[in-house]
């Protein structure tokens, strides 16, 4: 399959990441020049203490109780990003905070977007690179080790009122800083801390297998499956485990990385699908779809070269080594379906789509709903609906 050596590269946000990385905030709000911060976060990171915990390390700038809004919603809107551009320009205030998963990170690019460009109709800038104006100072903090957001040039915000979700790829969404501290994960449950471990093994996976990787891409993929293959099952067995929550937490986002430059592909078209048309939850449709979208792409040569580089990462070099170069493709699939088994033992991750309450009648939209994802543009092959079909059948 031909290749352009030719690429693109963009990843400007600057990375803390370890044990005391929250004890540089002040010193990075004041390298940005912010003083009077919009935070975003939600009720449960409230409960947790997890919002409390930001507020010790941020304690010489004043902060109001109207600076923080506790009540972001699981999934981006229109609404609730204008209501918090509304607050931020009332508050005149100079940077924006995210504190949480990856639809608290959503509204701050919203907010940013609509404050920056200065515009009442944040439908106006839906689409790819529209943003032209320079943006607000934005750090994001995030509490799960998965999605990779904070490292992202793309939110997705929901448009409730037409009932359809508005997609942004613009190089400057793309946060100023992203805080990782493992303190301000802890509090992810075996269950959820699976889940989003297996978000960043699909980004990895596809980021490294994708038509349009790159050799930096490439580097930071194979970085995270490393990590992944050593980290993930250990840290969900010991959740509270430091060294293994950093070790997911810099896989996360460095999967994140990799996938925003060189993009996602069929698993994750497939997963946002179902997500958006049977309402199942993110991580726990990439859960069941990827072994059976890592299985269809064994027919392309060029999935099966770039696995053979996976199952290295996974397994390390004495397994490589040890397998037949005919059949590494197929054991690095075996591989990861190792690590998935393993975490449904352990947690009980789903195993098929039925589990979770995809049901058969919906395919149909959810093939429609994959077809138009920009992600399948960068699948090996030219996918069509009967390749889509065949693996939501063999997920079910």
């Amino acid at each position: 399959m031909y290749k352009s050596d030719y690429f693109e590269f963009f990843s400007p946000v600057k990375i803390i990441s370890g044990e005391h990385a929250l004890s540089t905030l002040n010193y990075e709000l004041d390298r940005l020049h912010v003083s009077n911060p919009l935070i975003l976060t939600n009720q449960s990171l409230d409960e947790l203490k997890i919002l409390d915990t930001l507020l010790t390390h941020i304690e010489n700038k004043s902060i109001n109780q109207r600076q923080i809004i506790k009540t972001i919603p699981n999934q981006a809107t229109l609404e609730i990003v204008k209501k918090a551009a509304q607050r931020y320009e009332d508050l005149e205030c100079d940077g924006i905070i995210a504190l949480g998963g990856e639809a608290i990170i959503d509204t701050a690019k919203g907010i940013n977007l609509m404050i920056s460009e200065q515009i009442e109709d944040l439908k106006k800038l839906a689409g790819v690179e529209t943003a032209h104006a320079d943006m607000q100072p934005f750090i994001v903090i995030p509490t799960t080790s998965g999605t990779g957001s904070e490292a992202a040039l793309t939110a997705v915000i929901s448009d409730q009122k037409n009932k359809n979700d508005l997609e942004f790829v613009s190089s400057r969404l793309i946060p100023d800083l992203a805080v990782i501290d493992p303190k301000m994960t802890f509090a992810l449950p075996p269950r959820l801390t699976a889940s989003t471990g297996v978000d960043a093994l699909v980004h990895a996976v596809e980021a490294y297998t994708g038509l349009q990787t790159n050799p930096l891409s490439d580097a930071y993929a194979f970085a995270a499956l490393k990590l992944i293959g050593k980290n993930l099952r250990e840290l969900v067995n010991d959740v509270n485990n430091q060294k293994y929550r950093v070790a997911m937490n810099n896989a996360a986002v460095m999967a994140g990385i990799a996938f925003s430059n060189s993009h996602a592909g069929i698993i994750h078209a497939v997963g946002d699908a179902c997500e958006k048309i049977a309402g199942v939850s993110h991580g726990d449709a990439l859960s069941v779809l990827l072994p059976h979208g890592m299985f269809y792409n064994l027919k392309f040569d060029y999935c099966r070269n770039a696995y053979q580089d996976i199952l290295l990462a996974l397994e390390g070099r004495d397994k490589f080594i040890d397998t037949d170069p005919d059949d590494r493709a197929l054991i690095a699939v075996n591989a990861v379906v190792s690590i998935l088994n393993e975490l449904r033992a352990i947690t009980g991750i789903p195993v098929t789509l039925e589990e979770i309450g995809v049901k058969r009648k919906q395919f149909e939209d959810i093939i429609d709903k994959a077809m138009h994802n920009s992600s399948i543009l960068n699948s090996a092959g030219q996918v069509n609906r009967i390749d889509i079909k065949s693996i939501l059948e063999a997920s079910f």
